[in-house]
């Protein structure tokens, strides 16, 4: 039997339309990628690996993905609660928060790292209070995380926020006229509709904070083996005219971008899969 490449559909041009959908994501995606990696290859593998296992070069890697994985992992967590409120819940100013949600999307980085740093510097509005009780926010891990935070809670609150309002509430007043608990409805009824989005937001969150550089620039103080990240190590790199140890660099955070998202979307995947089968 002959395989179909594809299902019928009213629109036509389905040739054209997989021809200008791959050519785009060429131009745009695979190519400037596959031109990475090539120039990269000019090493030998004795320069390259002396190059992104240089002691400055591992301590930014640890420090950006470390505070990623966790800034992620917070924005999950509240970003759930956030869309679950905006969601279920109506109180006076509801559409102004939800606007500030897209706030990050729309803010320069730049600006929103300089916002950052004059709330949490030693002398911000905040951030004076907290080295008063010995905390400190900004120029340490801790206000890398904190950008990161910023920067990434809108893509697990629109990512969760539409499954939230498609969820049939009818199932759930049928599992507590059953006599299930809140505990037992959520877990059962909730959780499992809610888990693929989830790890969507997580996923979306990660790939955002693995990559940003304006925002944490200017509230990391950039001090080399602390708080010095990644991105910001191959911005020195070029600017020092150093291309090759730049194209290294990027061609290890690029290796391990493809393996987190791809440790992500598997996991997405077994969720929907385990949760289909019950």
């Amino acid at each position: 039997m002959k395989k179909k490449w594809k299902h019928p559909s009213i629109i036509p041009g389905f040739g054209l339309s997989l021809g200008y959908t791959i050519s785009y994501l060429s131009l745009l995606v695979l190519i400037p990628l596959a031109v990475l990696i090539l120039n990269a290859t000019s090493l030998t593998w004795e320069q390259f690996w002396q190059i992104v296992t240089a002691e400055r070069v591992v301590a930014s890697y640890k420090l950006s993905f470390l505070t990623s994985f966790i800034a992620a992992a917070i924005n999950t967590v509240f970003g759930v609660i956030i869309a679950w409120v905006l969601v279920r819940y109506r109180f006076p100013g509801k559409r102004i928060i939800d606007g500030l949600v897209d706030l990050p999307f729309a803010l320069p980085t730049a600006v929103a790292g300089i916002a950052l740093t004059a709330v949490y510097a030693p002398n911000g509005w905040i951030g004076q209070y907290l080295e008063e009780l010995g905390l400190k926010v900004a120029f340490t891990s801790v206000g890398v995380t904190t950008a990161l935070i910023f920067i990434g809670i809108p893509f697990v609150i629109r990512t969760v926020q539409p499954v939230l309002q498609d969820l049939d509430l009818q199932m759930e007043e049928a599992a507590a006229s059953l006599g299930a608990s809140r505990f037992v409805t959520f877990w059962r009824i909730i959780f499992p509709q809610l888990l693929p989005a989830t790890v969507t937001g997580f996923t979306l969150a990660l790939a955002r904070a693995v990559g940003e550089y304006g925002s944490v620039v200017f509230i990391s103080g950039n001090m080399p083996m602390k708080t010095e990240i990644a991105p910001l190590l191959i911005m020195t790199k070029l600017e020092q005219f150093d291309y090759e140890g730049a194209t290294a660099i990027a061609t290890v955070m690029l290796l391990l971008s493809f393996i987190i998202l791809f440790v992500t979307n598997l996991l997405q995947w077994w969720s929907r899969r385990i949760y289909r089968m019950e």
